[in-house]
């Protein structure tokens, strides 16, 4: 019979909260023709002078410039981050505001997610165990760690919970929360 410590350690449970990415066109794109054309769309040149597409399937919300440059955000995958910029490209294809044949170029900027780990976390002392943290639980309550390798910022919560940024592949997301669990484990900072 295996004793706790024996057991292989469970695996943190991720999940993808949003994708942002850009997109490139290479065109100019008329955004009055837009407006006039969808109603799914948000535009007020005189506050921001991006215009916001927004979609249900996939549920995102896309920033359109006039320049041919997007913004995608909402997104809970790189899938669904290229299925948004897709469809609404396809849209505009479809009433001709688009042009172009031209692919658009998709770069995922951010991924943001939320993730638990198998026990609650000591973050008085991994504070001094990890390097490239920040801890004060007078103005917030979460330790702020700057992984190294892959390159991402976490937020520790002492429950266990975390939120991971900059990754801009699902990857990072998935190998910096298990990396960071097996170095709590192993610097006995995870309490089962």
């Amino acid at each position: 019979m295996q004793t706790q410590a024996e057991k292989p350690p469970e695996k943190p449970i991720v999940e993808i909260q949003n994708v942002v990415a850009s997109v490139i066109l290479d065109q100019k794109i008329d955004l009055n023709q837009i407006v006039k054309t969808f109603e799914n769309v948000e535009y007020k040149p005189d506050q921001f002078p991006g215009l916001v597409f927004r979609l249900e399937k996939p549920k995102t919300a896309t920033l359109i410039f006039s320049s041919g440059k997007m913004v995608s955000t909402g997104a809970k995958s790189e899938k669904q981050a290229h299925e948004a910029v897709h469809k609404i490209v396809r849209e505009l294809r479809s009433k001709k505001i688009l042009t172009g044949k031209t692919k658009p170029q998709i770069t995922v900027q951010n991924i943001v997610a939320s993730a638990t780990l198998p026990g609650k976390i000591d973050l008085e002392h991994a504070v001094t165990a990890l390097e490239r943290t920040m801890y004060e639980p007078e103005q917030f309550p979460g330790l702020i760690y700057r992984m190294h390798d892959p390159d991402v910022v976490i937020l520790l919560f002492a429950s266990g919970k975390l939120v991971c940024t900059g990754a801009v592949n699902e990857k990072m997301v998935y190998d910096a929360a298990e990396k960071l669990m097996n170095e709590l484990i192993q610097k006995g900072l995870l309490i089962r």
